[in-house]
């Protein structure tokens, strides 16, 4: 059995820098809906004008603070590895999650490229196992990274004994 020091380590790929763009732009759109419906209630409808404006206020200061502090926060924290044995992934704001799947319990490996991860090329890998926690998701990861690490992915699980349950 490995040393648990050893299984602890951070795992050691970042995700794919452009990462911080598809989080950036995530957090644009979401400010720019919001901020957008509140505009829309303080320029049509008169009466919602004394709290239309401060909640769009809020709504842009928060929006502008959380585009600059989670992309570059996220990029610093989460990190994914793929050995013969799991596939490690750590992720969180202030609560580290630290998800290790053992290859015998995996069930699915799915690979998803919504438009915008597509423009930047990037993609997220999801691994299914059969534990109740859910999905191992290596998010932020460039395409032929994913394409790589999902076949290295499906070939170790083939040759993995167990399963999967």
């Amino acid at each position: 059995m490995a040393d648990l020091t050893e299984v602890l380590t951070p795992p050691r790929h970042r995700v794919e820098r452009r990462a911080m763009g598809w989080w950036a732009l995530r957090t644009a759109a979401t400010t720019a809906v919001a901020g957008g419906v509140l505009l829309a209630g303080y320029l049509l409808i008169t009466p919602w004008r004394p709290w239309t404006g401060p909640a769009l206020l809020v709504v842009l200061g928060l929006g502008l603070a959380h585009l600059l502090v989670t992309p570059p926060w996220r990029y610093a924290v989460h990190r994914w590895e793929v050995t013969d044995e799991a596939v490690y992934v750590r992720t969180g704001w202030f609560v580290r999650e630290w998800r290790i799947a053992p290859l015998s319990r995996v069930q699915t490996v799915d690979t998803v490229r919504g438009p915008v991860q597509q423009a930047l090329g990037l993609a997220t890998v999801t691994v299914t196992t059969a534990s109740a926690a859910g999905p191992v998701t290596l998010v932020g990861l460039d395409q032929h990274t994913a394409r790589r690490v999902a076949g290295e992915l499906s070939a170790i699980t083939a040759r993995t004994r167990g399963d999967a349950t």
